[in-house]
């Protein structure tokens, strides 16, 4: 065995099966062996009278008849060119090894490294050409929306001049249909130049003290009309815990209850829209608020509820060419809302509606001022509306007193009732002046009270009434 170790032939064999090329010379230069991958690398058919400087010219300097290493000659790895025979080059990965007692010849081992280094050259110009793509394409989102935004706006001023003007109805009727076409183009562009910004990074969420009531109440002035024209209730309700002054982006709140909204209002023709504000969690100056928008409208299929948040993506092709949109305002919505530190997700039944739910963190300003949830709790002339108010007209008692467990008890025997004989609007009604009832609760009651009001908003009986024995469980004291 010692022997065969020892033999020159077998040495030789392994050092040709390497796929490295490896290089003995002598301290003068001279190139004594080179293996069968340093043939075929450097593209000699002998390395007689060759020197080891020719083959790295950058890596050696000669002094006298002693060559001399630029690079350490202690094994380390060194990245740099090698040269052929006909002296084109190539990158290679290089070992030097160097014995200082003069009894073992210097060795060289490396690999020719030139097509991983082409590779990364090629990534970094890609890298580059995409970098200069995205900047050219958002130069060109930003100047085409501003000059189509330049048109669209001197129709509507010119068409809004003119219908102060007009007295004809029926001209009057086609100005209002021009200003409204303005109106959405304008909101077309919007939402093309914001999807722009969010896909460049480009886009900054604003920190600014605001009201979150007035911030509520504007947007249910801006789709009121709109869904009362369509024969549909509207309900706005807002914890009366929340405190009023908070520090955050409120343009950017405004604009997903908006595009919330306004899909509500274009997939749902018979029932409701809810929109609905509760405080889930506090930490420290910061208030988690919970947003929900429930509709009775058409509703979505569990395997298309993935394409929602996509952008230019609608659930499929027919709901384009009948309700219209670009399908950008969900995948907005959702940048939007993880650039607050939040999350959104929906829950929907097919033909029974669906509801959109997002939470996001504020800053509570010093000054606050909680406002009373008389001022949004209902925007309905129904009956049901009607119901709510009684009903919540005594929300102010304070959770946890024995007359406060006594109503919560009440309105749960008629929760049930409701269930029961599946009478989910007035079901509704009890669950949302139980929910009122626990304001002031412990988070655990408080989410219990949550779920059993989303679980009566999708109707199902089975969610219901577990929802109602988790919260009596949660609650205890004066419950059966």
């Amino acid at each position: 065995m010692k022997e065969i170790l020892h033999s020159g032939d077998y040495l030789r064999k392994i050092a040709d099966s390497l796929f490295d090329f490896l290089i003995v010379f002598e301290s003068d230069g001279s190139i004594v062996y080179a293996n069968e991958e340093a043939y075929n690398d450097f593209m000699y058919e002998s390395f007689d009278n060759v020197e080891i400087d020719a083959l790295f010219p950058n890596m050696f300097r000669r002094e006298g008849n002693i060559l001399v290493g630029t690079e350490p000659m202690d094994g380390r790895m060194i990245t740099g060119f090698a040269y052929r025979s006909n002296n084109t080059c190539f990158d290679a990965e290089i070992r030097f090894i160097s014995d200082e007692e003069g009894q073992v010849r210097n060795v060289c081992v490396g690999k020719d490294i030139s097509s991983r280094e082409n590779m990364l050259r090629a990534m970094d110009k890609v890298k580059e050409n995409t970098v200069n793509l995205t900047k050219i394409k958002d130069e060109f989102v930003a100047n085409v929306t501003h000059e189509l935004r330049t048109p669209v706006n001197g129709i509507l001023g010119n068409i809004q001049d003119l219908l102060s003007k007009e007295s004809d109805e029926s001209k009057r009727y086609t100005m209002e249909m021009i200003e409204k076409s303005c109106a959405d183009m304008n909101y077309l562009i919007n939402n093309i130049l914001d999807f722009s910004k969010l896909e460049a990074g480009k886009f900054e969420i604003e920190e600014r003290e605001f009201s979150l009531r007035a911030m509520i109440d504007y947007v249910r002035s801006n789709h009121k009309i709109k869904i009362h024209e369509k024969g549909l209730d509207f309900f706005v309700s807002v914890a009366p815990d929340i405190p009023d002054k908070l520090i955050g982006d409120e343009l950017r709140l405004e604009q997903i209850l908006n595009n919330l909204l306004s899909n509500a209002a274009k997939f749902t023709s018979v029932g409701k829209i809810m929109l609905e504000v509760l405080e889930t969690g506090r930490s420290g100056n910061k208030v988690e608020l919970f947003f929900m928008v429930v509709d009775t409208g058409i509703g979505i299929a569990d395997k298309d509820k993935e394409k929602l948040f996509k952008g230019f993506s609608q659930v499929d092709a027919s709901i384009s060419r009948q309700y219209g949109g670009t399908g950008l305002g969900l995948n907005i919505s959702k940048q939007l809302v993880e650039l607050m530190d939040g999350s959104i997700s929906v829950d929907s039944t097919p033909g029974k509606g669906s509801n959109f739910s997002f939470s996001v963190w504020l800053d509570v300003a010093e000054e606050n001022a909680v406002g009373a949830l008389g001022d949004f709790k209902v925007d309905s002339a129904s009956i049901a509306g009607k119901q709510f108010e009684e009903i919540t007209a005594d929300e102010g008692r304070q959770y946890g007193s024995q007359e406060n467990l006594q109503e919560i008890e009440k309105r749960l025997m008629k929760l049930v009732l409701c269930v029961e004989m599946d009478t989910w609007d007035k079901a509704e009604i009890f669950a949302d002046a139980v929910k009122q009832l626990t304001v002031g609760a412990p988070h655990d009651i408080s989410v219990a009270a949550l779920k059993l009001k989303m679980a009566i908003q999708k109707e199902n009986k089975e969610k219901a009434t577990e929802a109602i024995e988790d919260l009596k469980s949660s609650i205890g004291v004066g419950l059966g």
